[in-house]
Order: structure tokens, then C-alpha cells, then sequence
């Protein structure tokens, strides 16, 4: 019984291990790409196309260095910008929700969309399925924000910037993102190990059972379900750090792959990333409901066009060739 245990233990780390540094090899060299394109100003170049945009989607125009810095870096940054530029260009709750759901469906593009190519699905079509997706959703919201009068008041912005906010220096800056790549490590053994226990004692087989009809109509197998369900609660990096691994390790099919991306590509870490945008002024009618309902929704629409198309042209597009696991 004691071999057992120790032998799981040791194939919780191998497996945890191997993932992770999947997902480092991945992360490292894009983190240090996007600090430079900070330390040069260079977002700016992003930033300013973008002020059309915003307006098509009710948005004063500055909002689009906030969505500019979201979609290079991450949630946090976008919000020290949205924080910096809020005093002078105050928004309502409606237009805090319509920027808090395209931060959250499009953010951290660089590091997420190369989370996705290691593990097969096509780069292109992942970007265009979240940018569009942001766009598309936000568009609709604000549509319906508008013409209903709803949420019109001003957005109750819970955080405050902290005076002399500014970038972080490279020594304290590499600290915190060696700190950040430790506890991914930490988080991805623990939710290997969990689903090891999980999948012993028969809670993983349930899950599948209860799920089993909305994932038919998803288009995600059985084997992919607990992985996404991961990458919808905690957020892509896990999740895509456990699905490249059963991507490369063959455990699961291409298609599920690509569908589970999918839906953890516009839908993901449900709890924290949501409760971080509701403290801008943000909704859950939009930042939550609206979200899970398009991604829902766009992912099964996805499956049934697919069915109708052929495979050279997904194989080429989608998923990628059999023999292929990068774009």
C-alpha cells in the first residue's frame, strides 16, 4: 500500500513537472518580450488604432490603451491603466461591464494563444475567435445596456490607484515573475495530483456522466471535460499546462483539444478574473452571465458548422494535421 502511494506521488511529480516546464518553455521568453514593449512605450502603437473601435462599442477612445495593455500583457496591467485614466475620463457601470468583458475574453494574448499552438490548435483561429469574440460580445452588450437604459449610472470603481503608480523596476519585476512561475508549478502538482484522487475514487467519472449532454452539444469528450472545467474556473495557463500534455501524450483527441481551447479561450477563470473586474465597476450580467452564455453558446454553434466542412480545410485552419502538433 505504501509503494502504491509513493509510486502516485512520484508520477504526480513526473507528470506535473513535465507539464509546467511545457508551459515555462512557452511563457519565459514572451513574458520578457512583452516587459520590453512596456519599458519602450511601445503598447501606445497598439493603443491608439484601437480609439475607433472603442467608440463602435460605446467606449470613450482612451479605454484603448487599457484594452491595448490587457491584450499584450495581462488583466492587472489593463487595470493599473484603467485605474490611471479613470479620474479624467469617468465611465458608467455599462461601459465598465462592455471593457470588463473584452479584457477578460481577449487579454494576455501573447503567453495565452502560445499556451494554445503547443498544443495543436491553429494560432490564427484561436486569436480571431477571442479578439472577434470581445468585440462581438462587447458590441451586443453595449447594444443592450443602451437601448434598454440599463446600468446608465456611474460605474462604482471599488479600487483606488495608488499615488506614484509607475513601471516596476527589472530586479523587483523578475522577482515577482519567478515568485508567479513557482506557484503555477505549485498549483498545476496540486491539480494533477487532485485529479489523480478524483479519478480513483470515481468523482471524475461522475462529472462526465452529469456533463455529459452539455458537452455533447459543446463538442468536448470525456477526456477533456475535467481540464476544462479547470481552465474555466482557474484560468488558461492550468488548464492549457494540463491539456498540452494530454495533447502530446495522444490521452486526448485533437478535436476535443481544439474545442476545449476554444471554450477556455473565451471563458476562463470564472472566479477570480471576474471578481477582479466587478471591482472596476463591472457587472455580472455581462462579466459572468453574458460571458458563459456566448462562450456557451459560440463553441456549440463552432461544433455543428464544423460538422458541414472538410477535414483538409480544418486540419489546415482548426486543429492541425495528425502527424502535427504546432501550427
Amino acid at each position: 500500500m505504501l509503494h502504491r502511494i509513493l509510486r502516485s506521488i512520484v508520477e504526480v511529480f513526473k507528470q506535473g513537472t513535465s507539464a509546467s516546464l511545457t508551459l515555462f518553455k512557452v511563457m519565459i521568453p514572451i513574458v520578457f518580450a512583452v516587459r520590453l514593449l512596456q519599458e519602450f512605450d511601445l503598447i501606445r502603437l497598439l493603443a491608439d488604432p484601437l480609439g475607433p473601435v472603442m467608440r463602435l462599442v460605446g467606449l470613450p477612445p482612451e479605454m484603448g490603451l487599457v484594452w491595448a495593455t490587457a491584450l499584450l500583457n495581462n488583466i492587472y496591467s489593463g487595470m493599473i491603466v484603467f485605474l490611471s485614466l479613470v479620474e479624467n475620463a469617468p465611465i458608467t457601470e455599462a461601459q465598465a461591464t462592455v471593457l470588463g468583458v473584452m479584457v477578460l475574453i481577449a487579454h494576455g494574448l501573447p503567453v495565452e494563444l502560445s499556451i494554445a499552438r503547443k498544443s495543436g490548435p491553429r494560432l490564427f483561429f484561436q486569436g480571431l475567435s477571442r479578439v472577434g469574440g470581445a468585440l462581438l460580445l462587447g458590441w451586443l452588450l453595449s447594444q443592450i445596456y443602451t437601448n434598454f437604459d440599463l446600468l446608465q449610472g456611474p460605474a462604482n470603481v471599488l479600487l483606488q490607484p495608488e499615488a506614484g503608480t509607475g513601471p516596476v523596476p527589472w530586479g523587483p519585476w523578475i522577482l515577482d515573475q519567478a515568485v508567479n512561475l513557482i506557484s503555477i508549478y505549485g498549483i498545476i502538482l496540486a491539480l494533477v495530483g487532485i485529479m489523480r484522487i478524483l479519478e480513483a475514487v470515481g468523482v471524475i467519472n461522475l462529472a462526465n456522466r452529469l456533463l455529459r449532454p452539455l458537452l455533447r452539444i459543446i463538442g468536448i469528450g470525456p477526456k477533456a471535460s475535467a481540464i476544462t472545467v479547470v481552465g474555466l474556473t482557474l484560468g488558461l495557463s492550468y488548464g492549457g499546462g494540463l491539456i498540452i500534455h494530454g495533447a502530446r501524450s495522444g490521452e486526448i483527441d485533437r478535436r476535443d483539444v481544439f474545442y476545449s481551447l476554444t471554450l477556455m479561450g473565451v471563458c476562463h477563470s470564472l472566479v477570480e478574473d471576474t471578481f477582479l473586474l466587478v471591482m472596476l465597476g463591472g457587472h455580472l450580467s455581462g462579466l459572468l452571465w453574458g460571458r458563459l452564455f456566448y462562450s456557451l453558446f459560440f463553441v456549440a454553434l463552432l461544433v455543428q458548422l464544423v460538422r458541414y466542412l472538410p477535414g483538409r480545410f480544418c486540419d489546415r485552419f482548426f486543429w492541425g494535421p495528425p502527424e502535427s502538433k504546432g501550427a
